[in-house]
């Protein structure tokens, strides 16, 4: 999700318990969980712990287990925090179905919000149907209204332009890029996700650079926090340095890590919703030729 400055020092169980838009930050913690959800919670709480194969498995398996909980908000919250973690690498197909049959159902028990402002639960439900294409049976005008709000973000982020400086003081624009394959790459060090796709973006700059392939990873923390991350990690590609966050709401990134890939003659031809391994990034990247 995108955070604010204050968001980033909490922890992830305010992250998993702030899914449901209906309950103030102020009462998150007074949440009581029955003896039915508190071992789902804890599951959903350690899975970045997990190796990505026992993770795969255990994402499955907790799907399968919100799904029979009474109807209660928590209900709606595991349903939620389960979705949006279930993007974080590449679980496989069968995985997000499961997360997405779930998240819909509960939705569909629980229906939420307005059809003028669909709750963050729609719109995770609704990414996980346009950018992982799941297939979900919903019929509520809050859902309708969340594929319509990712639908226009993305017709602005096609012809999006900006101009940053990178941490070298050199400044790039967009626009003028024409004749590259430009991944642009949303993330902070605060991120978790983000610190475990880099690795892979380094190696695939490596790979794809001569073949005119630039990464642009745009953070917007301050230089003196990410110039030595950059350093320690001995990550090549520019990474610009968007202060004010105008890019981020630019492009209406409300997650991260979030990247999109730009062909040639500048289309924008794929995109993510979170992080994404190698493999992802490959498949993205050859919407746009590269092979």
């Amino acid at each position: 999700m995108r955070y604010s400055q204050a968001c980033r020092a909490v922890s992830l169980l305010i992250v998993i318990l702030g899914f449901i838009s209906t309950t103030s930050p102020a009462k998150e913690k007074e949440i009581a969980w029955s003896a039915q959800e508190k071992p789902i919670y804890d599951q959903i709480h350690g899975l970045r712990a997990l190796p990505d194969d026992v993770r795969r498995g255990v994402t499955q398996d907790l799907a399968l287990k919100i799904r029979p909980l009474p109807v209660t908000p928590n209900k709606l919250r595991l349903a939620a925090a389960l979705a949006n973690l279930s993007t974080e690498g590449d679980f496989g197909q069968d995985t997000l179905q499961a997360v997405a049959t779930t998240l819909a159902a509960a939705l569909e028990e629980q229906p939420i919000g307005t059809a003028d402002d669909p709750a963050r639960e729609y719109v995770v439900l609704a990414s996980l149907v346009r950018y992982e294409h799941v297939q979900v049976s919903l019929n509520a005008p809050q859902f309708s209204a969340a594929m319509a709000k990712l639908e226009s973000a993305d017709k602005i982020r096609q012809t999006a332009d900006f101009t940053l400086t990178d941490l070298q003081h050199k400044t790039w624009t967009l626009s003028q890029m024409r004749g590259e394959v430009v991944l642009v790459n949303f993330w902070a060090t605060w991120c978790p996700p983000c610190r475990k796709e880099m690795p892979d973006l380094e190696a695939l700059y490596e790979r794809f650079k001569d073949q005119k392939l630039v990464i642009l990873a745009i953070s917007d923390e301050e230089s003196g926090k990410v110039s030595p991350f950059i350093a320690d990690r001995k990550i090549t590609y520019p990474v610009l340095l968007d202060p004010d966050s105008k890019v981020h709401k630019q492009f209406e990134v409300e997650g991260i890590p979030k990247s999109f890939v730009y062909d040639r003659e500048g289309k924008l031809v794929a995109q993510s919703v979170d992080m994404r391994t190698q493999r992802q990034f490959l498949a993205m990247l050859s919407q746009a030729g590269l092979q």
